[in-house]
Parts: C-alpha cells; structure tokens; sequence
C-alpha cells in the first residue's frame, strides 16, 4: 500500500526510482534536494538498490513502503506526506498510469539492467511501468547511468532511448566547481538533475558564476 497523503500544498511530485547501480549517493541526495524545494518525491527502490544501499552507506532503509517513507522522511526532514513511496508490484500506484503519473521521473541510480528494460518497453515491475509511461505519455524522464565501461548494447539502448525523449546523464561529475569532498562531487551531478527538471537550487555554481572559495 502506498503511503497516504497528508498535504497537498507541495510544489508538483516528482517520481525518484533507484536502482542496483553503484552511486545510491546519487539518489538519495536528490530525494533531500527536491523536499528542501518543497516538491512532494515518490519513491520507488528496488531490491538490488536497498542490497547497494546498505553496502555503499551507512543507512538503514526499510523495504516495506510505509516505513520506507517513515525513514526518508525522517532523513530527509520532509514534511508529512511529502514523501510517498510504493513497491515494485504495487499495481495500483498512480505511477502505474498515464492518468496518474506526475510529469517527471528520474531513475537514480540506473543500472544498465534497467536501462535495458525500459529500452525494451519490459515493464516487469512498477520502476519499469512507471518510465513506460513517462515515455508513452511524452513526460520527463531522466536516467542517471553509473557504468563503465559502456558496451554496445548498453550505448544502443541509450541511444534509443535519447530518440524517444528521454534524458541519458551519467554520473559524471565535473570538477571545474573545485569539490574538496565526496558530497561536492555527489552535488555537481544532482545540480544537472534539477536543472533538467527547472528546479532551482543553490547546490554548486553554474557555468561562469565565481567559484566559492573553500
């Protein structure tokens, strides 16, 4: 069952699904991002990603749906019904329909399994149905691959992909903003996110703007 909404004075939702790529940095940043610009996130994560999660960081995320939402919730310093979240077979989730999906989704991190899947219109569990139909119904799709090195399958797909509307930003981070951390560098690529999605935000400078000095 998804998590029941409490409030419906968020900026539009916008759907984050992670995946069991490396870099789960990516998206767990990105769900912080979009609540402090006050937009309502559901979220999706998938069983590789709650297996990378665990490995790559130190924190400890539920798989049932409502106490996921209860976790990130808390982590994230959301406000009630802020964060939703639904699981892979959770059919009935507005995800799951053209009539209800909001008009963004960013899968992050995205494997090169899933980019197949969605390349291939698959659609075996709700990550997958849910880019379906942001593509399907023209919407606003971002994957944010973390691969390397790229085979031709994996760059066909991409390609395919790019031809149907959807937005390939791999996580590579730049570095003429000079990161001293780990978190700049994790910061540079969720910035491109919003910037796709015309979310403002203060995370590292833009192109041309001065360079804070540390």
């Amino acid at each position: 069952m998804a998590e029941s909404r409490v409030s419906t004075s968020f900026h539009p939702p916008v759907t984050v699904a992670l995946t069991g790529a490396s870099g789960a940095q990516y998206g767990l940043r990105l769900i912080e991002a979009l609540v402090a610009a006050d937009h309502e996130v559901w979220v999706m994560i998938s069983k590789a990603a709650h297996l990378v999660i665990a490995t790559e960081t130190d924190v400890d995320l539920p798989a049932r749906p409502e106490r996921l939402a209860e976790a990130l919730i808390e982590r994230s310093g959301a406000r009630p019904g802020q964060i939703r979240c639904f699981g892979r077979e959770d059919w009935m989730a507005p995800v799951a329909s053209g009539s209800g999906a909001p008009s963004s989704m960013v899968i992050c991190p995205c494997s090169t399994g899933t980019l197949s899947a969605v390349a291939t219109g698959a659609s075996n569990n709700l990550i997958e149905r849910a880019a379906d139909v942001a593509l399907k119904e023209r919407r606003q799709l971002v994957l944010v691959l973390r691969e390397t090195p790229l085979s031709a399958i994996h760059l066909e797909h991409m390609l395919s992909l790019t031809r149907m509307g959807a937005v390939m930003l791999p996580a590579a981070p730049g570095f003429y903003h000079q990161p001293t951390t780990i978190d700049d560098l994790v910061d540079f690529i969720v910035a491109r996110i919003l910037n796709q999605l015309g979310i403002e935000h203060r995370l590292v400078p833009r192109w041309g703007d001065p360079v804070k000095p540390g």
